[in-house]
Order: C-alpha cells, then sequence, then structure tokens
C-alpha cells in the first residue's frame, strides 16, 4: 500500500516513537510582559458542538471578529526565508505560532536554531518586527513578542481542547501559500491523535486535534477556532498523498499550547518527562495469542539503555513474531498502570508521562512480569533534546 506524504503547512516542504514511550504514526516536512498576560484565560465554556445541528456555523462572524488578530509571519535564516501564520494572544504583544516557523526545527537532526530575524505582517498590511521568546520542540509550539506600541493588537480568547468532540465545525485562519487573512471551514474529524512530533521526530505529540478544514502550506501556526471563536488549537500539520495541502489536517491542541506558552514566557523553557521505553498496544486479542493475564496495557518493546526504565529494571521485548499482518515485538513487561492510574494502551502511557508527571518526580510502573504484578519505582528525568 502506498504510503501518503506528510509535511509541516510551511511554504516550503522539507512508526514507533520513543519518548519518553510510546507509538507515532506521523507526518514530516516544514513550514515555517508580564506574567499575567502570559496567555489569555479561556472563555467562559459554552455547547462544545454549538452551531453543529439546527443553525448555521457563523463562519463571517468568526472571521471578521478574530482574523483582526490572525498575522503572516515571515522568518529568515541567513539569506532564506520561511513564512507561516500567527496570532496575538495577549495585549503586552504576545503572538503564538509553531516552532518549525520560527526554527530549523524539522529540518535537521543538530541543533535546533532560531530564525536571525522574524517579522509579522498584520491584516492591514502593516509589517512589525518580533522577537522571539521561546520554542517548544516537542508540542511545537512557538512564542514571539511585538512591541504593542507599534500596532493595536486584537487577542484572540483560548478555549479548551479538552472539551472538543468530533463532528462540531472548525474555522481555520491564515495565510496558505502567502494568501494572507485566509478562512477554512470543516469539521473536527478526530480528537485524542497521538502523532509523531515533527520537530521532535522520536517523540509523540499527544491529543492533535484532526480536521478536514482545508489548511495548506504556510498555515501553520495559525489559530483552528471553534463555533464560538475560541482558539481550540494550532494547525502545524498535514498529510496527503500528493504532498499538495488536499489532505488531513492536524491541529496541536490549545490545552498543550497553554502549557508551554506558559513555560517560554515565565521561565524560558519547557520541561518533559522522560521514562525512557518504547511500547505499543497491548489488546485482547493479542493477550490472549501471547497468553498474558492481562487483556490491555502497554506492551514495552524496548528500553532505553541508561534511562530512568532501565534503572527501575522495567524489561523491553527478547523476540518477535508476526501476528495478524502486524510484527509484534515479545517478551517484555506489560505496564498496566501508573501511579495507580490505569494505562490500557501506549497512548494513554504517553498522556500520562507527559501531561501529569514532571523531571526529578518519582512514579510508580505497576507492570505484569511472569504472570505476576510488580510495581518499579521510576525516577524520572527530563526528555533530551532531540
Amino acid at each position: 500500500m502506498r504510503l501518503p506524504v506528510i509535511g509541516l503547512l510551511c511554504a516550503v516542504a522539507g512508526g514507533l516513537a520513543a519518548l519518553g514511550i510510546g507509538r507515532a504514526t506521523g507526518i514530516g516536512g516544514r513550514t515555517a510582559t508580564t506574567v499575567r498576560e502570559t496567555v489569555v484565560r479561556p472563555a467562559a465554556p459554552g455547547p462544545a458542538a454549538a452551531g453543529v445541528a439546527g443553525s448555521a456555523f457563523p463562519a463571517a462572524k468568526i472571521f471578521r471578529e478574530r482574523s483582526p488578530g490572525v498575522v503572516t509571519v515571515f522568518a529568515y535564516f541567513g539569506g532564506i526565508g520561511s513564512q507561516g501564520s500567527g496570532f496575538v494572544v495577549s495585549g503586552a504583544g504576545t503572538i503564538l505560532t509553531n516552532a518549525h516557523v520560527i526554527t530549523n526545527a524539522g529540518e535537521t537532526s543538530g541543533t535546533v536554531r532560531p530564525a536571525s530575524s522574524v517579522y509579522v505582517v498584520f491584516p492591514d498590511h502593516d509589517r512589525v518586527a518580533a522577537s522571539i521568546v521561546g520554542w517548544d520542540v516537542f508540542d511545537d509550539v512557538g512564542v514571539l513578542r511585538v512591541d504593542p506600541a507599534r500596532h493595536p493588537l486584537a487577542p484572540l480568547p483560548l478555549g479548551r481542547s479538552s472539551s472538543v468532540v468530533v463532528g462540531q465545525p472548525v474555522a481555520a485562519i491564515g495565510s496558505p501559500l502567502g494568501n494572507a487573512d485566509s478562512l477554512a471551514v470543516g469539521v473536527v474529524s478526530a480528537v485524542g491523535r497521538s502523532i509523531a512530533a515533527l520537530t521532535a521526530p522520536n517523540f509523540q505529540l499527544t491529543d492533535a486535534i484532526q480536521t478536514d478544514a482545508p489548511i495548506g502550506h504556510g498555515s501553520s501556526g495559525g489559530p483552528l477556532l471553534d463555533a464560538a471563536g475560541r482558539v481550540i488549537g494550532i494547525t502545524a500539520q498535514i498529510r496527503s498523498d500528493s504532498g499538495g495541502s488536499a489532505g488531513i489536517g492536524f491541529a496541536v491542541p490549545v490545552d498543550a499550547v497553554r502549557r508551554s506558552a506558559h513555560a517560554l514566557l515565565t521561565k524560558g523553557h519547557v520541561s518533559y518527562a522522560y521514562a525512557g521505553v518504547q511500547a505499543e498496544d497491548l489488546t485482547p486479542t493479542l493477550a490472549r495469542h501471547l497468553r498474558l493475564p492481562v487483556d490491555r496495557g502497554a506492551l514495552v518493546d524496548r528500553v532505553a539503555p541508561g534511562g530512568p526504565a532501565d534503572d527501575a529494571g522495567i524489561r523491553g521485548g527478547t523476540g518477535s513474531e508476526t501476528f495478524l499482518g502486524e510484527e509484534v515485538t515479545t517478551g517484555g513487561d506489560v505496564i498496566v498502570a501508573i501511579d495507580g492510574r490505569r494505562v490500557d494502551d501506549a497512548d494513554t502511557l504517553v498522556r500520562i508521562v507527559t501531561n501529569s508527571l514532571r523531571p526529578g518526580q518519582r512514579a510508580t510502573f505497576t507492570v505484569v512480569r511472569d504472570g505476576r504484578r510488580r510495581s518499579l519505582a521510576l525516577l524520572l528525568t527530563a526528555r533530551p533534546a532531540r
């Protein structure tokens, strides 16, 4: 079967993931204060699927009210320019975009470097210099700042991606192929996707939002908005058979964006816990085949030498076989809980380590080995840079 061509939504196109853990099916390529004003607070909650049934999706109203806060981002790397999108989130001049728009992440396996200069262009065509506050390669979030005295600002309100549901309508505003101030409308096609973090390809971006809204190259960093005009994600990746913009779009969930932006603005960096395991889903059918006493969990394929899991004694696979058309690693521990929280699959393992644990924290991993449950204490470290 022919695999899809996948890429970031920038102007130029540039398996299993070891994360701290888990599996990733992914996409590759490239596009381009005060703490109190780090990120606007979430707007008051409203119906998750407002506008889906019984009333028209207010696309024109959303565009009219939110497009003044969406900008086109131009980043220059020496003599090479790259174009993406971004949006204002505070009156202090904070602008959010993707890390791959303002750095060379996604195009290098070495040190990630920021653009030498960045400019943003507002819908009225006024061009303003921006400074890079920081970037998070793991969740592909970038933070810029402009002088609020240089241009009137119209901050966009942030929603909550945890309340997003499949089927709800969404709008994307950005600059596909350099066409600034463009609107695309669609629906949320899926939630909770785990996709390769292309700016850090050995790790996963969890809970990505999948959408059929037609978003093209140059839209990276633009907002994905719900029916109330709240940002629920940053458009970041696209998967297609042709390599063009006709395909499946993915957005970084705004809950992750908020966490990254807050850390970048307050500490200058974002830290994630690292467990040092690679795992796959244990399903009931596979569990019966392997004669395991549990039917759900994260089956450990590999343990990073010298990592937290290795130090704690978690065991990776010792063999492999083909089962129901897929290659399966066998003989490893099955992780079934972390600090008492149930782990049903590899994605849950990634989600708990990413969202709930911190570097330097001790966590108890419950594993099944040789038919028995064991509790192993891991001292988590920080994710390696790449």
